[in-house]
């Protein structure tokens, strides 16, 4: 059979994918990625937590439904987070869809296109990225409950993977060239709280660096609340092959929005975080996310959301206009009165101001050399990142392709000679 799955949203849905393709693939199936052309069979593993990502996976389906209706698609299986969250309706509304499967349901779809589940192989992924990086989940689910946020309702509550099953993946992994693996989880801090009392973060950390091959570990959704800084910090110094990098999503930073929001933890920890990080490493890249337009955000309190992007200057910043989803404790305990225009607006000024800051930092780079690995070639440009950048969310080094043959996946030494606000131009020293 040919197979075409169609995966939206965010690097764990990637994850789900993968492990998916691997079993079709054991089983003989033929199976495309977000191909253009119908297949036998289209499987859509869906986003469903903002109405952005709702909207584009109904979108989705809508297309698939008229592909088969015109006689181009035999079967459509729906999967992922929006069809555990609205199966129901989703069933109601779409009868031309076949089946309905939730987050952990790898098992009934393959029995569905009657395939066998190779239950040894749970952690075999057919990689959808570049060969050379590769995430890995180390946990399901979530135990927080931030109000704003569906996916303890979608997820479940957290799942970690005991830590010789991640080392024996991320073995896999390095097996099939991968060299950077990022480390993911709803909650990356409190991974191995379920399983070994403990945040066990840093011991996980401690099996994977002595994986020879692996030469970068990226830390990606590091919960603020108890996050334990001095052992990430003591490691990130022992070994460097742990990027200097921190993804940190802060939200927001009034104290009366993160009470409202949740998130367990006040201002102060925030900024201790960050202050205790680039005290000790000042090298340090933080990312982080901030939401506007929470129930009850007041002008003080946007204010002091803007005065925390001019003070802190984090080096990548992502915002997003708050989305009132059913089923979370904000919906069911505040209005949302904010109008969305407003929403947006602040929005685009925190974005504003951090543009200014991204090219303040970047051309502080001038002139200087940094190990880059080369993602792709596009066009006129090798693309790379450095250690400081994470894929598709970050900045990039771009590379004229003129009279040079770089390797894709090979780490070179690199000079920058220009910046813009989300880029750096850079030419070949010396392949690493």
């Amino acid at each position: 059979m040919k197979i075409n799955l169609i995966t939206l949203g965010c690097s764990k849905n990637l994850v789900d994918s993968e492990r998916l393709i691997h079993q079709f693939e054991r089983n003989g199936h033929t199976v495309l990625h977000n191909a253009e052309e119908f297949t036998d069979a289209v499987i859509i593993n869906t986003c469903g937590f903002i109405l952005d990502a709702k909207t584009e996976s109904i979108e989705n389906i809508l297309r698939i439904i008229e592909a088969k209706e015109q006689g181009l698609v035999k079967k459509i299986i729906v999967m992922g987070c929006l069809s555990q969250r609205y199966s129901q309706s989703l069933k109601e509304e779409m009868p031309e869809i076949d089946s309905f499967y939730g987050v952990n349901d790898h098992e009934a779809i393959l029995a569905d296109l009657e395939s066998q589940y190779y239950a040894g192989e749970l952690y075999q992924r057919s990689l959808l990225t570049p060969s050379h990086y590769a995430y890995l989940k180390v946990a399901e689910g979530c135990n927080r409950n931030c109000s704003f946020c569906a996916i303890p309702a979608i997820r479940g509550r957290q799942k970690s993977i005991s830590i010789p099953e991640l080392v024996k993946e991320a073995e896999e992994l390095v097996k099939k060239g991968v060299k950077e693996v990022i480390l993911i989880a709803q909650d990356l801090t409190s991974y191995g709280t379920d399983i070994y009392n403990k945040k066990a973060l840093p011991q996980l950390l401690e099996e994977l660096v002595k994986i020879e091959d692996i030469q970068w570990l990226r830390l990606h959704y590091t919960y603020p609340h108890k996050f334990p800084a001095d052992e990430i910090i003591q490691l990130m110094k022992d070994h460097s092959k742990i990027c200097k990098y921190l993804d940190i999503p802060v939200q927001h930073i009034s104290d009366s929005v993160l009470k409202d929001m949740n998130r367990g933890h006040g201002s102060k920890e925030v900024f201790e975080i960050i202050e205790k990080f680039r005290k000790e490493i000042p090298e340090i890249t933080v990312r982080t996310t901030l939401i506007t337009g929470f129930p009850g955000e007041t002008t003080d309190d946007f204010n002091s959301l803007r005065n925390l992007v001019r003070t802190v200057q984090f080096d990548r910043l992502g915002v997003f206009t708050y989305s009132h989803e059913e089923g979370t404790p904000a919906y069911d305990k505040f209005e949302d009165l904010i109008d969305n225009e407003l929403k947006v607006s602040r929005m685009e000024e925190l974005l504003e101001i951090q543009e200014t800051i991204s090219l303040e930092n970047n051309q502080k780079k001038l002139n200087n050399n940094f190990k880059v690995l080369i993602d792709d070639l596009e066009g006129e440009f090798y693309v790379g990142r450095t250690e400081f950048d994470s894929p598709e969310v970050d900045n990039e080094v771009l590379i004229p392709a003129e009279n040079i043959e770089l390797q894709i996946g090979e780490f070179y030494d690199v000079e920058i000679y220009d910046a813009t606000e989300f880029d750096l131009y850079g030419r070949i020293s010396f392949e690493i």
